[in-house]
């Protein structure tokens, strides 16, 4: 077990590093700037109160008060963020150093990978199977690696899949390891490499067979009696009867290589968990909570990595990376988990969507190291198992000794006995009147089981690493529409106002369990929901002003004036330094501004209204998979850096009201300065915004008028976007 490794005297070679992020020079800059702003802040807040202690009308107070709010809420956002520049830290790992430690195969501690998928037809098998397959080839000792796989869509054709996948395996592994390959994904492999001779030649051949039979499967629906090899595939998945649903079935757990039995292969076995109407399922987290007992009584490895199914292995070394953590005594004992960023493959050139999410994946994770640590981003995270069990010095008992962390599994994991208590511990009632999701694994209670179980554990006394080593060490998918893009961060803003609203609240629980600076840390995710009301503001108010020819901002001449290009400036400029520093392009930066403007006006607002009708008990929510099939038009607009609108949502509305009346606004500022230019230096303000907003919408003006291809906006969005808009410069008019 790995306390034993733990347990040694420090070694006396360097596994790792750390040092500052960035220089002092530019850690104290930062700092002074802070405080600079941070004054101007309070500054603003002055002015906006002598505006509401002395209005001039009932619509200038209304104004005033609309302002000061939305001035609060992004001066909240702000003040978080900063809790995430204050000690940016930087790690190196020294894995060569882990040949003095680790002799032998046997030194090397068990290793249990995760990988959750749900939906075949939402999440292609191949995806999932090339994920596995590049787990299963690390640079790892076989007979300590075991990789389950979690199918919470109960689909036979996953089942296939991987059948499928294990035969393969057995020839793809060792031809990694022959020749050295580094990219053990065969997808990504092929792809990439031009280079060709008679073995890799009859491997892709292989490869591409098995993909031909697994997506001739899927288009049937079904698996052919042709491409079942012998009875025991045959008895596997004949478990599919006609009574057997994704919602309802038996628990099923299928081990399809054992490496016990193949020296080149490692252990890979198939878990659908039961389900049925009655019993609630938590989602991922109950998914991984199954993976963790059910694993726990076949191979009990002391570290865990979960993926995502479309997350694969981008560099055979990681474990050793990792090791170089967990194996060093001074940081072992209270480590819960190691954090690697989530980096894209087949992204466009520019982000159109910002995919990336420079912010949550990179630059909050780096400050969080300085602090407690990353928190748990959902994929890509190697735990140490004893961490679902209490904190570092309070144990949580599981119900079940062979659930202990510290068990030592003995019987081979196709055994009767084994086999069967597996499937006792994946029976969708087993956790009833248990601590699983409360006090135990993964927590319950939010959409967001990453966000929430991370926060958690390091409540609990536990802390994390962020890794972040030049290769990349995982690479995933991103949404290549926008629908599926606002619709996922929809689904995430709902789990954290759970979490914001619960009895664990960062802003009261969190303060007195990690902090102040940790939970206002956390607290900068939190915020996302609120940015809805500000931005919105933003985005109609000046505009609808400008449209009735009223000034709402001070003038040019106006020290006040200077107070607000400062704010905007500066918080816009520090966003833009801190993304040329990470090596990016200015329009990449500029395309993530314009992505956060549209999730507050979809995402965040649709998330908040969701939310709220739930709690009132109006209406439920569920876990929407976002989908990985990838539609060949759909790619070639993706590339092109066409905004896809095709199908019709709601969430479109809003920002397409915004983007006519910014349009109007702009057109009738110009007009009414053109007719009386002395209005100029009142009206300069909002002409700013409101010709910002309209450089920012031009994918919606052609998507509105332009386009004629599929992605367009549907006319019936562009048609209620204008009615609606017209409600709204009818009612500015009476306001004004």
């Amino acid at each position: 077990m790995m306390e034993e490794h733990t347990a040694r005297a420090a070694v006396p070679f360097p596994l790792h590093s750390e040092s500052p992020h960035i220089s002092r020079r530019a850690t104290a800059f930062n700092r002074l700037f802070a405080a600079f702003y941070a004054a101007a802040i309070l500054t603003l807040f002055y002015y906006h109160l002598a505006s509401l202690f002395y209005p001039a009308s009932f619509t200038s107070f209304f104004v005033s008060v609309l302002l000061f709010i939305s001035d609060v809420v992004l001066a909240l956002f702000w003040a978080v963020t900063q809790t995430n520049r204050m000690i940016p830290l930087r790690r190196r790992e020294f894995p060569g150093n882990l040949e003095q430690l680790l002799k032998k195969d046997s030194d090397f501690p068990a290793l249990d990978v995760f990988i959750c998928t749900a939906d075949p037809y939402k999440e292609p098998p191949m995806n999932v199977v090339n994920t596995a397959l590049s787990v299963m080839a690390y640079e790892y000792p076989t007979q300590k690696l075991s990789v389950y796989v979690s199918d919470d869509g109960g689909s036979a054709l996953t089942l296939f899949a991987f059948i499928e996948a294990a035969r393969f395996a057995g020839e793809w592994l060792p031809f990694c390891r022959r020749n050295g390959v580094v990219e053990r994904n065969p997808d990504a492999f092929f792809a990439s490499n031009k280079d060709s001779n008679s073995e890799k030649e009859k491997m892709k051949i292989m490869y591409e067979q098995m993909k031909m039979r697994v997506e001739n499967a899927l288009e049937k629906g079904k698996v052919e009696d042709e491409f079942i090899n012998g009875e025991e595939e045959r008895m596997g998945l004949d478990k599919w009867t006609k009574s057997f649903t994704p919602r309802n079935h038996p628990p099923i757990i299928q081990v399809l290589s054992e490496s016990s039995n193949n020296k080149d292969m490692p252990n890979l076995i198939y878990v659908s968990r039961e389900k049925n109407a009655a019993s609630h399922h938590h989602f991922k987290a109950g998914a991984l909570n199954a993976l963790l007992r059910v694993s726990a009584v076949m191979t009990n490895a002391p570290i865990i990595l979960t993926l995502d199914c479309d997350t694969y292995s981008n560099d055979p070394q990681t474990p050793s990376r990792v090791l170089c953590y967990f194996l060093d005594p001074k940081v072992a004992t209270n480590l819960s988990y190691i954090q690697f960023p989530q980096r894209f493959h087949g992204l466009s050139k520019n982000d159109i969507y910002a995919s990336e999410y420079k912010r949550l994946y990179l630059f909050n994770p780096v400050g969080m190291d300085g602090l407690l640590g990353p928190a748990y981003l959902g994929t890509g995270c190697f735990f140490a198992r004893r961490s679902f069990f209490g904190g570092p010095s309070s144990f949580e008992a599981p119900e079940l000794s062979n659930l202990h962390p510290n068990h030592v599994v003995e019987t081979p994991i196709k055994c009767r006995e084994v086999l069967d208590l597996a499937c006792l511990v994946a029976g969708c009632e087993y956790e009833t009147h248990t601590k699983w999701g409360s006090k135990l694994g993964f927590r319950y209670g939010s959409l967001v089981e990453d966000y929430f179980t991370g926060y958690l554990l390091q409540s609990e006394g536990w802390r994390s690493i962020f890794c972040n080593p030049d290769r990349v060490a995982f690479y995933g998918d991103a949404p290549m529409n926008l629908l599926d893009a606002v619709n996922q961060v929809k689904r995430w803003v709902i789990g954290l106002l759970e979490v914001t609203f619960s009895k664990y609240s960062p802003v009261t629980f969190g303060v007195r369990s990690i902090g102040l600076l940790m939970s206002l840390s956390y607290c900068h995710n939190l915020l996302w929901s609120f940015l809805f009301f500000p931005v919105s503001v933003y985005a109609f108010l000046p505009q609808l002003a400008l449209i009735n020819g009223v000034s709402i901002f001070p003038k040019v001449s106006s020290p006040w004036f200077v107070l607000y290009a400062f704010l905007c400036l500066g918080a816009y400029g520090q966003d833009l330094v801190e993304f040329l520093l990470d090596g990016n392009a200015l329009k990449k930066w500029w395309n993530d501004q314009r992505i956060w403007s549209i999730r507050s006006l979809s995402s965040y607002l649709f998330a908040s209204i969701e939310f709220s009708l739930k709690s009132l008990g109006v209406s439920g929510f569920g876990f929407n998979v976002t989908s990985k099939v990838v539609d060949q038009e759909q790619s070639k607009r993706y590339e092109q850096e066409l905004f896809e609108f095709g199908a019709s949502s709601p969430m479109f509305v809003p920002m397409a009201m915004a983007a006519t009346i910014n349009l109007v606004g702009f057109g009738g500022g110009v007009i009414g300065i053109w007719r009386s230019r002395g209005v100029w230096e009142e009206l300069f303000g909002q002409m700013v915004v409101a010709g910002f907003v309209v450089a920012n919408c031009w994918p919606l003006y052609e998507a509105m008028a332009f386009r004629k291809d599929g992605g367009k906006l549907p006319p019936k969005i562009t048609f209620l976007s204008f009615f609606l808009a017209l409600l709204l410069c009818s009612f500015a008019a009476f306001l004004f």
